[in-house]
């Protein structure tokens, strides 16, 4: 099994993203959001790296990198989707300007240039008939303290529920 094949979080990182996409680079790459994919003329119009510092609902302050690619989803006569290789010739060339933090949350902004950009987070690539498949999904918001909460009551179910063996620590 390669790399690309390996499950992976449904919020993976830039750098996760890439190290997939190098067991594979002469495969097209093939995003998907809201029921279609993209188109085969799509461009990687920008790249952006941002640090920030917030404040959520439960007065927490929460501080993370973001990496943003944003995709134009637009048919080009004559051009098929891109090779995994230029999407990661692409954020290369981009890291000769931006400092991009491998591990950081990466955040998807895609647009047909009609409709508003939406936002989307990466899943698990894989292969299917010669493509490498990249699902996007919606980017919901979330109440981070509530989030943490949910965390821990599934971490204490799965953890300390009543078993045969002894309770983890």
């Amino acid at each position: 099994m390669n790399a690309i094949d390996k499950s992976m979080s449904s919020d993976i990182s830039l750098g996760l993203l890439l190290e997939a996409l190098a067991a594979s680079p002469h495969l097209p790459l093939v995003f998907h959001y809201d029921g279609r994919s993209v188109k085969p003329g799509y461009h990687v119009t920008e790249v952006k790296a941002g640090q920030f510092s917030a404040l959520d609902c439960g007065a927490n302050p929460e501080a993370w990198p973001e990496i943003f690619v944003q995709l134009w989803d637009v048919e080009e006569e004559g051009r098929t989707h891109m090779p995994a290789s230029k999407f990661a010739a692409i954020i290369k060339k981009v890291t000769e300007h931006v400092r991009l933090d491998g591990s950081a949350k990466l955040t998807f902004e895609v647009s047909d240039g009609i409709r508003p950009m939406q936002l989307y987070c990466a899943s698990s690539p894989s292969i299917r008939d010669g493509t490498i498949h990249v699902e996007l999904l919606a980017r919901a918001a979330s109440c981070k303290p509530r989030d943490r909460w949910l965390a821990e009551q599934a971490h204490t179910a799965a953890c300390c529920a009543p078993t045969t063996a002894s309770c983890c620590g």
